[in-house]
């Protein structure tokens, strides 16, 4: 199990170095941005690109940007968002509203989600199951931004429960703040907990027709005993890595909803910094997407060989 740990941690880091080069490299072809005639800041940022290399080869670039990420954990300063500031410490201000949001909205979805995975596979092709397996369906293949919309026009609009946007100024444990996150914490826990759903009632429907299932009723177990004691228990084998990476993931949040709610998170700064040309930032916020993604990747592997025995032993081989 160590050595596999170690071969996919190896392996996400080269994944990660060779995104970082590529966009690094394309960034770094395009023209730099145009800096403020006059602007204070203006002399300091030109004296930072020839100390970071711009007349010099991409690969001489890069290796620069690498030493000093990893010396001085230093992304460079923002060119137009937030000209003349430190990008790391501006992305650290917007991190806490996109972990909030995404949190609540995990923490909702995930029991709301099993609860109806586990009725609808014990309702198995009954009405229920079919109501519940139709609607999740629906729910799937609507975008995460329409039921936004939908939320800012009836919620927000019709009966005036919640605020259009969320709520800044930096203290997000504010009664006041939390209630402006609901609308964008709901719109991101439809889509999750349609997913847990149909997750849970199908690896639940294939278990509670094993013959170990079987065997569980015959030795006098009722139903739900042997539900709980043991088709949950194998159903779980599959559920709770999608849970160990749905925690991990929450970090990455939600770009449309951010944009759509103001979240004043790392989310709406990507796009600003996109939109905005401001290169410095963009670099740090892909760099930390794609992070998140081989993290939460490697969570999910390493969480089957935690969950399930056999596979630790199927690995040694």
């Amino acid at each position: 199990m160590i050595k596999y740990v170690l071969q996919r941690v190896v392996l996400m880091l080269m994944t990660l170095l060779i995104i970082t080069c590529i966009c690094f490299v394309l960034i770094r072809m395009l023209p730099p941005a145009i800096l403020p005639a006059g602007d204070p800041h203006t002399p300091a940022i030109e004296a930072r690109r020839e100390a970071m290399g711009y007349n010099k080869p991409y690969m001489v670039q890069f290796g620069i940007f690498l030493k000093n990420v990893f010396t001085k954990w230093d992304w460079g300063v923002s060119d137009k968002l937030y000209f003349g500031q430190d990008v790391a410490k501006i992305f650290a201000e917007k991190l806490p509203a996109t972990m909030l949001v995404n949190l609540y909205s995990i923490i909702f979805s995930i029991p709301v989600g099993i609860a109806l995975g586990i009725w609808a596979a014990l309702k198995k092709n009954k009405m229920t199951d079919h109501v519940i397996s139709t609607v999740t369906m629906l729910v799937i293949s609507v975008p995460s931004f329409v039921y936004a919309f939908l939320i800012q026009y009836f919620l927000s609009y019709k009966l005036d429960i919640f605020p259009f946007l969320m709520e800044g100024g930096g203290n997000y444990f504010k009664w006041s703040t939390f209630v402006s996150m609901i609308p964008a914490v709901l719109s991101l826990s439809f889509g999750t907990i349609a997913g847990f759903t149909r997750t849970t009632r199908a690896e639940l429907t294939e278990v509670l027709t094993s013959e170990f299932m079987l065997l569980a009723r015959t030795k006098g177990l009722t139903k739900a005993q042997a539900t709980v004691r043991h088709a949950l228990k194998n159903c779980m084998v599959v559920v709770l890595p999608s849970i160990f990476g749905s925690f991990v993931g929450i970090l990455g949040g939600s770009l449309i909803i951010e944009r759509v709610f103001a979240v004043p998170g790392v989310g709406q700064l990507y796009l600003n910094s996109i939109n905005g040309q401001d290169y410095p930032m963009f670099i740090l916020l892909t760099v930390f997407y794609t992070s998140i993604s081989l993290f939460a990747a490697i969570v999910v592997d390493i969480s089957y060989g935690f969950i399930d025995p056999r596979i630790r032993m199927g690995s040694r081989k």
